[in-house]
């Protein structure tokens, strides 16, 4: 992939940019696609009937209100988005079988490792603005990561 996160940033000042904290832990540590945002907190119920749908390149961006008390992806979900076309995973909360996610080529950023798993109550809504690690996301927006961080723009990107 032709992009670089710092220089998309020094070219396009007023793109979004997550704060420090991400952490890869997927198998691809440079990726991007087309956004699609879910919120839910605690409960991955959303995100695992979303993995199993066509990605067609695109990027789950995940507002789990940055809970350290369970994780919202596994290798097992991480597997089947692969599987599915999804192209990566930026979540703010916790993953868990890091290992095992390191295995898998798809690129997976999160804010930490928790080994308990989520809820499943059915919750979580998807397709709406967020906000995570200070920026903001639409449905739609063009998702950008790499080793240095994650940026979000409404229009593709070149340096």
């Amino acid at each position: 992939m032709g992009f670089r996160t710092a220089d998309l940033l020094d070219s396009h000042p007023e793109i979004e940019a997550c704060a420090a904290g991400l952490m890869h832990f997927g198998g691809l540590r440079h990726f991007s696609g087309r956004a699609v945002t879910v919120r839910c907190a605690e409960d991955n119920s959303l995100l695992r009937e979303l993995v199993r749908t066509a990605g067609a390149g695109r990027v789950i961006v995940v507002d789990g209100g940055g809970s350290r008390r369970c994780a919202l992806i596994g290798d097992m979900l991480a597997a089947a988005a692969h599987a599915h076309g999804w192209t990566g995973l930026v979540v703010a909360g916790c993953v868990r079988d890091s290992v095992a996610l390191a295995a898998v080529p798809i690129g997976v950023m999160a804010e930490g490792v928790q080994p308990r798993r989520s809820d499943k109550h059915g919750q979580g809504v998807r397709d709406l603005p967020i906000e995570i690690l200070g920026a903001r996301v639409q449905p739609g927006d063009f998702v950008y990561a790499d080793e240095d961080g994650v940026v979000f723009s409404r229009e593709p990107l070149t340096t």
